[in-house]
């Protein structure tokens, strides 16, 4: 009888740690799944972006997903700090998906200014022009979320590769 419940608690141990194991292998195998997809995206824009390389924003399809990018460039030697240029990088990718999705307002003015000049009784007409171009743009974007960051080619600039999925 003490046999008997001796096994009967030993075959419980052992279903339950089987159980155990199994929903780990599960964990584990799906954690690694979410890893290796986005390795391979981050390799094929950075593949895709050698070829031709770009800067702004674009849509990413997949068989099953759309992504929203934001790539953008900045040079090395205008920040001392790495944690400053990842904030200006962050900031920009921002600006860039806010244009993309609730557009913007853009102002331009031309001003022409001539001169006259004379000297040693020779009269000149200088002209000179001045375009200014604003753009404004309003909204709030949100789950940007740096997907990459490496330097390009040269070593003198990083580029930076946002990104968020969209429904």
């Amino acid at each position: 009888m003490a046999l008997a419940k001796l096994m009967k608690s030993n075959m419980t141990q052992i279903r339950y740690l089987f159980f155990l194991s199994l929903v780990l292998s599960v964990n584990q195998a799906l954690s690694q799944s979410f890893n290796e997809d986005k390795t391979a995206m981050i390799n094929f824009i950075k593949r895709m972006h050698a070829a031709a390389p770009f800067e702004g924003v674009k849509v990413l399809d997949d068989y099953d997903h759309q992504y929203f990018l934001s790539v953008l460039s900045l040079e090395k030697v205008k920040y001392k700090d790495p944690s400053t240029m990842n904030r200006v990088a962050q900031v920009k990718a921002q600006s860039q998906a806010n244009v993309f999705f609730n557009g913007s307002t853009i102002n331009s003015e031309l001003v022409i200014k001539t001169t006259d000049k004379t000297e040693d009784s020779k009269t000149t007409s200088v002209v000179e022009t001045i375009e200014s171009i604003k753009e404004n743009a309003m909204g709030f974007t949100q789950g940007l979320e740096l997907l990459a960051n490496y330097d390009n080619s040269d070593n003198t600039r990083v580029i930076f590769i946002f990104y968020r999925e969209l429904k």
